[in-house]
């Protein structure tokens, strides 16, 4: 859902960005470098209508039943075999859950969780879980690199820090689709078809991926929902001893926590649900408004370019987007080098996404002037294909993480299809075009992906509730690009015990990203229960 998608396209994601330091926005998957925390929605959403649903419309999830069946004791009842990881001061663990929760004898989905205990002083909270988003996104990766280490010092002294990869996430028995070559040919591929041959193309690619996941994992496929993901963090909740679970979801993970809270209100602790999604909303208009999204950030980019010395599309705000969408279609004409090993150059679309993955997070702006300025005035883009590959989990040896294959396998499952067929598209195009005139006629159709999955749709938008739960904070930025902010207000509505907590500034998610007022109220909700007063603003 949102923040998602396997093409040249973004991630819903929350754990990747472009500078230096592990982050939880950035990605949705997940990397470092550009933990992509919300790629655009891949999510995939009933055809029709661009515009939204009515939330009040959209049937409201379920709670479970509060006691465990017989056919799930034996899970529930499973004790961790904790083992060193090879990285100092973690643990790690595998815990099985079954493939279907609707028949558990058919076989079980093996999950990888890892763990730093509490450091103390102080008394212990018990868990602590965490996810970066995606869907894709490695927590495991995620708690090792940033949240075990880079959380607050008093969070992680009263919680043992705690995170699970997903089921078809990383090291939890991962969807696969195609090879690093055949990634390669998948990214460069045009988003913005001119005739029928490239359009052609585009529908291929989107095909020849779909096949691919159908191929190596065929079962799992079936299997890989929000809600089983759900499901599976309360067996994690059980087998850790908790009574609740105490949760920080970014991105993506916010739609997995409400899920959770929906699920299993009664067993929902501290769940604090940062850069959040709104999940009665179908996957066209999610990516709609995830398109408006990254144009919000992309003119907050630009004013700010236009008072740099070497901001290389021009000196008037307003005349930014113009420049740069005339320079992309000057890629689209005739590709610049990059010097890659492989001899990959850098066309429009992976110029589309270095761009885009820089707009999660306002540190990564002087990066993407440095590169623009290279691949402008230079016909260098090596700088610009760093950041596509930092989104796209590439390494230099052309190996890619699952990332982008456990996100459409995710989006895919979670919402029917955005568009069942290129004409859909560019009926819908100038919609798109509206609401972004640099990006939106390439993440219209990057929202087809959907169309040629080899498995059916098993969810469908919806309110989520959670009546009974304890109160939870669900955090909006109001410059968010991947999960504009109008989605935290409507997960926040739809929440009986939400508390909003407003952060007015520019990047994906709030927690951790140096606003002083952010980070004391979600520390003093997690350490002493206090939630924020609902509608709290932070700058």
């Amino acid at each position: 859902m949102h923040i998602r998608r396997p093409h040249p396209t973004l991630v819903s994601r929350s754990s990747r960005r472009p500078h230096a330091r592990p982050h939880p926005h950035g990605a949705r998957a997940a990397g470092v470098l550009l933990a992509v925390a919300a790629l655009v929605v891949s999510a995939c959403s009933t055809g029709g209508s661009t515009t939204s649903a009515s939330p009040a419309a959209a049937p409201a999830l379920a709670a479970l039943p509060q006691a465990t069946p017989d056919t799930l004791a034996a899970y529930y009842g499973q004790k961790l075999a904790w083992r060193s990881c090879g990285v100092p001061g973690f643990q790690c663990a595998t815990l099985k859950a079954p493939l279907d929760y609707t028949k558990p004898e058919e076989g079980d989905v093996r999950l990888a969780v890892a763990r730093k205990k509490a450091t103390g002083p102080g008394e212990r909270l018990g868990s602590l879980l965490v996810n970066p988003g995606g869907p894709g996104g490695s927590a495991v990766g995620y708690l090792q690199a940033y949240a075990g280490i880079g959380y607050p010092a008093e969070v992680r002294a009263r919680y043992d820090m705690v995170a699970v990869d997903p089921r078809g996430v990383a090291r939890s028995e991962p969807v696969e689709c195609l090879d690093g070559p055949d990634m390669d040919t998948y990214t460069q591929t045009d988003l913005t078809p001119d005739d029928g041959a490239e359009q052609s193309a585009l529908v291929d690619s989107y095909k020849k991926f779909a096949e691919g996941c159908g191929a190596h994992s065929p079962e799992l496929l079936r299997h890989v929902s929000t809600v089983e993901a759900a499901r599976d963090m309360d067996l994690l909740r059980a087998v850790l001893g908790d009574e609740r679970l105490n949760y920080v979801g970014a991105s993506y993970g916010t739609f997995l926590g409400a899920t959770y809270a929906g699920l299993f209100p009664q067993r929902a602790g501290r769940l604090v649900l940062d850069g959040a999604m709104d999940p009665s909303l179908p996957a066209r208009r999610l990516n709609l408004d995830q398109t408006a999204g990254f144009e919000t950030a992309f003119k907050a980019f630009a004013r700010d370019c236009v008072q740099q010395p070497d901001c290389p599309l021009g000196t008037k705000a307003d005349k930014v987007g113009d420049n740069l969408k005339s320079y992309f279609e000057k890629l689209d004409a005739q590709p610049i080098p990059t010097g890659d090993a492989d001899g990959r150059k850098l066309g429009e679309s992976l110029a589309t996404i270095g761009v885009i993955a820089a707009m999660y997070d306002e540190a990564a702006w002087a990066q993407l002037r440095e590169a623009l300025t290279s691949a402008m005035k230079e016909d260098d883009g090596a700088g610009l294909l760093v950041l596509a590959d930092s989104y796209y989990e590439r390494d230099a040896d052309g190996r890619y993480s699952n990332l982008m294959f456990a996100n459409a396998a995710v989006n895919c499952l979670d919402l029917p299809a955005a568009f069942d067929t290129p004409e859909e598209v560019r009926d819908a195009l100038p919609a798109f075009e509206k609401a972004s005139p640099v990006f939106g006629e390439g993440l219209a159709w990057a929202s087809l992906n959907c169309a040629y999955w080899p498995v059916a749709a098993t969810g469908g938008p919806h309110r989520i509730e959670a009546a009974g739960a304890a109160p939870i904070v669900v955090v909006g930025t109001t410059r968010d690009p991947a999960t504009p902010y109008r989605w935290a207000r409507a997960l926040s509505a739809q929440l009986s015990s939400a508390r909003l907590l407003t952060y007015e500034g520019d990047g994906h998610t709030a927690y951790g990203r140096g606003s002083d007022c952010i980070d004391r109220t979600i520390n003093a909700y997690l350490l002493r229960g206090t939630p924020p007063t609902d509608r709290k603003r932070c700058s």
